[in-house]
């Protein structure tokens, strides 16, 4: 696995989990918003 290839999973991953972090903390509207950056971060992963 490159290093480049493991950074944006690190980032998708990353976005993941504050995604879910913020959703615990009443902040849906920057939940959403954490997914769609985790989503295009994933593109970046094939």
């Amino acid at each position: 696995m490159s290093l480049a290839r493991l950074t944006w999973l690190l980032v998708t991953a990353t976005c993941a989990v504050g995604a879910v972090l913020l959703f615990v903390a009443g902040y849906q509207g920057y939940g959403v918003l954490a997914i769609i950056i985790g989503l295009a971060a994933s593109i970046n992963i094939r």
